[in-house]
């Protein structure tokens, strides 16, 4: 019988479970999928925890991992998006009150979920990039789409969303900073195409940020959360933006949007990546230019650390202590 990281109450890593499930035959416009590999996200840790919803609560028990990558091997009825034997990759809805699914040997999904890996970029590659590099998809070209001459400050720059954001925004012409917590992190973030780094242990972030740019940043990239994002206004010069995108230190604290007219007119967004990608179209095309990035070498896929899907909580320990940098995937 399969298995399956499972949960049955919200709470730290020890509340994973390795198990046996259940993996029904696919149905019509589903495929049953076998993974070869699954992507870790801070995502999985807030809803283990029970911090992620903010109206409901996830169904429990359930298997969490809104990220995988695995090979086709049986289709339902109707299925023409792939065939039997094709590389995958999907990424899962987190803020519904479905079991994302991904920390599981087999599973069952919707056929139009899944995005074809081309040729050249691995399995690995793929499961450590998929969430990650489209979240920096829906930055960098949507919601703050950065242009030459820019100047972008991205929190947590050797982190995994935060790398692909800081590679992406070099690529794009602008000059990039990236904050992190040691010198060993800052080798990373420069390796990432950061062109200044901050370690914001040690120095103030807003006023190295300041001294570097007296005028202000165009935009910031904060998936830190509470530590970071009201300090992330007073990094920006006027008519700047602040893009959140998760909560590594817990939920951004409240805003008075009264502020955002004292300090600028600055803008503040928060991306849900699914709504970008809702469409099938939309996935298609940005997976399309995240792949090609990938195969020529442009976006670097650091994995740093790969862990056996039975110790999942390990993985997530690693990444809640910050010991990782880069990517991190599971191998069934």
């Amino acid at each position: 019988m399969p298995k399956a990281i499972r949960i049955h109450e919200t709470g730290g890593p020890d509340v994973l479970r390795w198990e046996d499930v259940e993996v029904p035959p696919p149905g019509p416009g589903e495929v049953l999928l076998r993974h070869t590999a699954i992507g870790v996200n801070y995502a999985d840790i807030n809803l283990r925890g029970g911090a992620f919803y903010l109206y409901n609560a996830l169904p429990l028990p359930a298997i969490l991992g809104n990220e995988g990558v695995g090979v086709v091997e049986a289709l339902g009825a109707g299925v023409t998006e792939v065939a039997v034997g094709d590389r995958a990759a999907y990424v899962s809805p987190s803020g519904t009150t479905v079991s994302p699914g991904g920390y599981s040997e087999q599973r069952v999904i919707a056929a139009d979920q899944l995005v074809k890996i081309p040729d050249g970029v691995s399995d690995e590659q793929a499961a450590a990039s998929f969430i990650k590099g489209l979240t920096a998809w829906c930055i960098v070209r949507r919601a703050y789409p950065v242009k030459p001459g820019d100047a972008v400050l991205v929190h947590a720059a050797a982190g995994g969303v935060s790398s692909f954001l800081a590679q992406w925004s070099r690529h794009l012409g602008a000059e990039v900073i990236g904050t992190v917590g040691s010198a060993e992190k800052a080798a990373v973030a420069k390796a990432n195409g950061c062109h200044h780094t901050i370690l914001y242990r040690e120095q103030d972030f807003v006023a190295e940020t300041r001294r570097l740019y007296p005028q202000g940043v165009s935009a910031v990239f904060d998936g830190v959360g509470k530590d970071t994002f009201l300090p992330s206004l007073d990094c920006l010069r006027r008519f700047g933006m602040v893009v959140n995108f998760g909560n590594a230190s817990g939920p951004p604290p409240p805003l008075d949007v009264r502020m955002l007219s004292q300090k600028g007119s600055l803008v503040v967004t928060r991306v849900g990546m699914g709504h970008f990608i809702a469409e099938r179209g939309e996935r298609i095309a940005a997976a399309a230019e995240m792949f090609d990035l990938i195969s020529k070498g442009i976006l670097r896929v650091n994995i740093e650390r790969q862990y056996a899907l039975c110790d999942a909580a390990e993985a997530h320990r690693d990444l809640e202590n910050r010991k990782t940098t880069g990517s991190a995937i599971l191998i069934p």
